[in-house]
């Protein structure tokens, strides 16, 4: 277990020099791992602290520690009155986290307020800040995301210093708050309403409510060229929403739903949450070769369903869909 990030260093370099497999891990919350386990050592992130490390009259710098509870960080930066993360309530895991999945939700995603990502680059063996740009931000994805080649740090937050919230970008959102899309909120607002729809989901913890026992949203929605939404087109008409220079991006959901997986499905102690479509939970006693056969049943039936293809979100480990 590593509490300092001079620790996390030493550990993964001493691995790296012997040649040995390590696996870091800090909240687990998006991670996959196969019924045989890591084979090899787990290192737990646990290093702690939050600091503001620049202000002035508009904004502030905030430097997280990788190991810091995601949410508590939220929680923190809206009592203290600083602007851009409220929207991400309620998501579990640890900051560090957030980058490598460039993690979002209800309008906002980390890439909009992160200036820079401090992290250990084993392969150069150096710890040095990362710009958004050497990031490589995308969809629920960065350079971090399928490589064990950087231990995330700390990640430095630019946020604004407003009692409101970012301007609301999602419908959903919106109408919970009785406002119009582009409209901010005061930030407590915002933040409760953000776990109220997560809680209706399913996808704030509950020890005795197995819609929670997952690891979110299992599949990301697919985002389709031009001609890949065309050809969609010719066999459904389903919601969509524009994406960057040209894509359009489809709600997984949907699909999964209209090619014959209901909330509920499942079996072999994992389903389909009742609550919402895109997570894939343990009912109890389920595996994880259970639940990669009910992923790819929902991953085959919306290819011959649709020809779309969908990709899981998590991180697997010592597994494969």
């Amino acid at each position: 277990m590593a509490t300092e990030s001079g620790e996390a260093v030493a550990a993964v370099r001493a691995a790296t020099s012997a040649g040995e497999p390590v696996f870091v891990l800090a909240g687990g919350s998006n991670v996959v791992v196969g019924d045989a386990g890591f084979p090899g050592p787990v290192l737990l992130l646990r290093t702690t602290g939050t600091r503001v490390v620049s202000r002035d009259a508009t904004g502030a710098v905030v430097r997280v520690a990788a190991g810091e509870p995601w949410d508590d960080v939220v929680a923190r930066t809206v009592a203290d009155g600083l602007s851009g993360l409220e929207c991400l309530s309620g998501i579990p895991g640890s900051a560090g986290a957030t980058p490598i999945q460039n993690v979002g939700a209800y309008g906002q995603e980390v890439a909009h307020t992160i200036v820079a990502v401090h992290a250990y680059d084993r392969r150069a063996d150096e710890v040095r800040a990362y710009t958004p740009t050497e990031c490589g931000f995308g969809y629920r994805s960065s350079v971090f995301k399928h490589t064990d080649r950087w231990v995330v740090l700390e990640v430095d937050f630019r946020l604004a210093v407003s009692g409101d919230s970012a301007p609301i970008r999602y419908a959903e959102l919106a109408r919970r708050l009785g406002v119009e899309v582009g409209e901010r909120v005061p930030l407590q607002l915002a933040r409760d309403a953000v776990l109220k729809l997560r809680a209706g989901k399913g996808m704030v913890l509950d020890a005795e409510d197995r819609d929670t026992w997952s690891v979110g949203s299992f599949f990301t929605n697919p985002v389709l060229s031009a001609a890949q939404w065309a050809a969609l087109r010719e066999r459904a008409d389903p919601p969509s929403w524009p994406g960057e220079q040209g894509a359009v991006k489809v709600p997984a959901a949907w699909l999964i739903e209209q090619a014959g997986f209901p909330k509920g499905y499942g079996r072999d102690g994992v389903a389909i949450s009742t609550k919402h479509t895109l997570a894939l939970t343990n009912r109890g006693g389920g595996t994880t070769t259970a639940l990669l056969a009910l992923a790819r049943e929902i991953r085959d039936g919306v290819r011959a369903r649709f020809g779309v293809e969908l990709h899981p979100e998590p991180v697997l480990v010592n597994c494969a869909l």
